[in-house]
């Protein structure tokens, strides 16, 4: 077996230091991200409500018309 290799301490700080930033880069976008996403959410709950409402009405109108032929 080959006995492990030093690493530079410079290599060492800058992939340190690249995970960092990482990581609170992450954690910016996803507090920027997660106010709008929950606005779409909103906005898309809202706009199934009324399309089960127009749907609903639309199966009523069919089905009274049904109804009133020739009964």
């Amino acid at each position: 077996m080959i006995p492990p290799v030093e690493v530079s301490p410079l290599i060492m700080f800058t992939r340190y230091s690249a995970l960092l930033i990482g990581m609170i880069y992450g954690k910016k976008r996803d507090d920027y991200l997660k106010p709008i996403a929950a606005e779409e959410r909103r906005i898309e709950e809202e706009e199934k409500k009324k399309r089960e409402e127009v749907e609903c009405i639309a199966k009523a109108l069919a089905e009274a018309s049904e109804d009133a032929i020739l009964k």
